[in-house]
């Protein structure tokens, strides 16, 4: 899966938090300076053909829905990151943050406390 280009990407975050829409509800919702409303028609029709998101016709007039959650995508996204700049490792995505200090050691320690405790069985 493609990443979604920023404009892209604005729109879905109007739709995922709308759950859905008509183009002038996610226009209101659009941070300023708002985009064109051709803009955002243009945005959304790009992300139907990526296979993100759905519509129902009412008459002239489309309601728009993600067909992808949120979560989904960040799956996806994460995971291709992960597989084209890190080998597939997500030991090394990790390692290239703290190495950067984009993490610090006590949040390192709260992911791993968050692994560990995944890990335990739920009985």
């Amino acid at each position: 899966m493609s990443s979604l280009t920023p404009k892209e990407e604005e729109v879905m975050q109007a739709l995922w938090k709308l759950k859905q829409a008509f183009i002038k509800d996610l226009l209101e919702i659009l941070p300023e300076p708002k985009p064109h409303y051709n803009t955002v028609s243009t945005a959304i029709r790009k992300l139907e053909v990526k296979g993100i998101v759905g519509h129902k016709a009412f008459g002239n007039t489309h309601l728009y829905f993600p067909l992808l959650s949120k979560e989904e995508y960040l799956e996806k996204i994460t995971s291709g990151t992960v597989k084209s700049y890190f080998d597939n490792s997500f030991k090394q995505f990790v390692t290239y943050f703290a190495e950067n200090e984009k993490i610090s050691p006590k949040e390192l320690k709260e992911i791993i406390e968050l692994i560990e405790k995944g890990k335990k069985d739920p009985s």
